[in-house]
């Protein structure tokens, strides 16, 4: 199975543009070379969208939407360029200045009765649903969709492909833009961060055993997308921070002096949950993906500075152990990974979210909310991923700020009829929907 991205008849989109950078750069077109880390995300795509009420919008229109964005490629401009190959195939961005797309849409629902019908945290329909190829020197790197609501309120959504940055890098460039719009000088240039992937220590392995955090991936024809067995669906649950801190107090016992994190314990919980789903099939090594986002500084460059790490799963813990193996016990594969595509110079295709059940550390990605319509921040945003594998992936983000800034919105993509199941226990358990 595995869809490729229905670019004919998106639903409601009236029009479809291209937004350059503001300076032309002529014949000093570059080179942007790719990192292993930027190669190895190739078949993924993050989704951010950010929900608007009228009032944050009122007296902006889609002129005014995009001449930040003219002014934000001048120093972001590899988003802008298309991807090609060198002699020996390993992919680089070209970049010249060939542009992002602006996606304009319509609804004939307000926005109540489109969180009504979808659910509060559905992003179902807000981003452009597009993947790379089948003739990637002509793919854009970016759509950019901007839905308008009956009642006058809007969502943007953002299709970021992964090979440019991870998703704290895709945040970042939409907050960047929403400080242009607001009248903030847009940075000249963006600081080149040091390699942020490589620990200064790490176990020996042998370039010939394969990292367990990653597989090789059947693609979809000539499109950079990963194909599934099975049709793998996304729901989004939000653990308020009143649950969270009433279920440390009555179920999570402190036995060691480790600092446990909400990511750990709820990887923890719902590790346990989809172990008992799958019953004898349940994951016995799963893959953890965090990020140092304290060493990131405010105009840095885009880039995939992850950090993944499998977990071998004693199923017989109870969840406050599991918590604490995830914290202590999860090993760095990075260094095994950097070889593997080396060597091949990248033409190998893998896939990372979904290769195992995957967890990923965004609990700390305030950033989310950074963006801002005339001084409002969005009443809803959430974020997930296009090109999961069949063992799914497990986001763990930050909740609205009016949830006392420690609840967490867990957005999960399973095989439909897991996630199901799921739901219903979340449901029993948490009485969450």
């Amino acid at each position: 199975m595995g869809s490729i991205p229905d670019l004919e008849t998106p639903s409601h989109t009236s029009r479809i543009s291209t937004v350059v950078p503001a300076t032309p750069r002529g014949d000093q077109n570059g080179e942007f070379q790719l990192t292993y880390m930027d190669l190895l995300m190739k078949l993924h795509y993050i989704r951010p969208v950010y929900f608007f009420p009228p009032e944050a919008v009122q007296g902006l229109t889609i002129s005014d939407f995009k001449k930040p964005m003219f002014m934000l490629l001048d120093t972001y401009s590899h988003v802008s360029g298309r991807i090609r190959r060198s002699e020996s195939g390993r992919p680089f961005i070209k970049c010249n200045d060939a542009g992002v797309r602006i996606a304009e849409a319509y609804s004939d629902k307000t926005l109540k009765d489109w969180f009504h019908e979808n659910g509060l945290y559905s992003v179902d329909g807000m981003v452009h649903d597009h993947v790379l190829g089948p003739h990637l020197s002509f793919s854009p790197l970016v759509f950019v969709k901007f839905t308008w609501f009956k009642c006058g309120g809007l969502s943007i959504g953002l299709s970021w492909a992964h090979v440019l940055g991870d998703a704290f890098s895709a945040f970042n460039f939409m907050t960047k833009w929403s400080q242009i719009l607001s009248g903030h000088i847009p940075p000249k240039s963006l600081h080149k961060p040091n390699n942020l992937t490589e620990p200064a220590e790490f176990p020996q392995y042998s370039i010939t055993e394969n990292p367990i955090s990653i597989k090789k991936a059947r693609v979809i024809g000539e499109y950079w997308l990963g194909a599934n067995d099975n049709d793998v669906a996304t729901h989004s649950f939000h653990f308020t921070s009143k649950q969270l801190q009433q279920y440390l107090l009555t179920s999570y016992t402190t036995k060691t002096k480790t600092k446990t994190s909400y990511f750990e314990v709820i990887s923890a919980m719902l590790l346990k949950y989809i172990a008992q789903i799958r019953g004898e099939f349940g994951p016995k090594v799963v893959t953890i993906c965090t990020s140092n986002i304290s060493n990131r500084e405010e105009n840095e460059f885009p880039n995939n500075g992850l950090v993944l790490s499998k977990f071998e799963a004693d199923l017989a813990s109870d969840i406050s152990d599991l918590a604490r193996l995830i914290a202590e016990k999860k090993i760095v594969e990075n260094h095994i990974m950097k070889k593997l595509v080396e060597r091949d110079e990248g033409k190998e295709d893998f896939i990372v979210y979904g290769a195992n059940l995957t967890f990923v550390d965004l609990e700390e990605a305030e950033i989310i909310y950074g963006v801002k319509l005339n001084g409002h921040k969005p009443v809803m945003a959430n974020c997930t991923f296009r090109g999961v594998g069949d063992e799914g992936v497990v986001l763990v983000l930050p909740a609205p700020p009016e949830d006392n800034g420690d609840g967490r919105i867990v957005t999960v993509s399973l095989p439909e009829k897991e996630l199901h199941q799921l739901k219903d226990k979340i449901g029993e358990e948490w009485s969450i929907v």
